[in-house]
């Protein structure tokens, strides 16, 4: 029987929190087989250890329990023990922080290729905010200092292609939405609200959670919220460079 990759869940921030239950419950009840991980790359300056633990208390409420993938850095991310121990995993959650360095890490890794190995295979995978951005094609990242809303695009992770995360949107992802515009002006912006997701289930996107999902393609916006079919979002692709 084939088997088919697993869910897939864009949040916009704010993770590990009430409010987030919705699409939280959906990745552990889908959850694969094998042991299930949080991965704090994102948080590898800002404290990865109260992001593992934030994780870990969080995903007990759903019968989950979490184990830390310690992938901090470029050695961690080409490790022959963590990749191996990737491959065999059934639930990733890719924590927020740093928008550039999950993509830094990450991109083209064992680590990484074990992670899409076990999604392609039924695992469950989310990224939040910094995470949820480096799992589409490109990252955003600041531009200019102390404009914090120029924003200038760097390849990420490129599961979901052709799209950037404009996380936080409600908040001050929204302020992003112009330099993203101009920088990137073939892609397809996706505006997560804080606590709300665009989940691949079932063979088609949807909006999770208390906020929206915007999609902005050139002058052209469409909101979604919960339970809402996300149209115009592209299949999630492995995108790897051939071994």
């Amino acid at each position: 029987m084939a088997v088919s990759p697993g869910l897939l869940a864009l949040v916009g921030g704010d993770e590990f929190k009430p409010g987030n239950e919705e699409q939280d419950g959906m990745l552990a009840r889908a959850a694969g087989q094998g042991p299930a991980y949080v991965v704090p790359t994102a948080a590898a300056r800002q404290g990865p250890e109260e992001a593992v633990a934030h994780a870990t208390a969080w995903f007990q409420q759903f019968g989950l329990h979490l184990d830390e993938l310690p992938v901090l850095k470029r050695a961690d991310a080409n490790s022959r023990e963590l990749s191996e121990l990737a491959r065999g995993g059934g639930f990733f959650y890719l924590v927020g922080g740093d928008p550039g360095l999950v993509a830094q890490v990450l991109r083209e890794s064992r680590v990484w290729s074990a992670i899409v190995d076990a999604w392609e295979r039924g695992a469950s995978l989310a990224g939040s905010s910094a995470g949820a951005m480096a799992l589409c094609s490109h990252t955003l990242i600041r531009a200019t200092w102390p404009d914090r809303t120029n924003r200038r695009p760097a390849d990420a992770l490129g599961l979901v292609p052709g799209v950037a995360v404009l996380p936080h949107y409600e908040t001050f992802g929204h302020r992003w939405v112009e330099s993203a515009r101009r920088e990137l002006p073939g892609a397809t912006l996706l505006g997560i609200d804080e606590r709300s997701a665009a989940v691949w289930v079932g063979g088609g996107w949807r909006a999770a959670g208390p906020g929206a999902v915007t999609m902005i393609e050139g002058a052209n916006a469409a909101r979604f919220t919960t339970g809402m079919q996300v149209t115009g979002l592209p299949i999630p692709a492995r995108m790897l460079p051939s071994q």
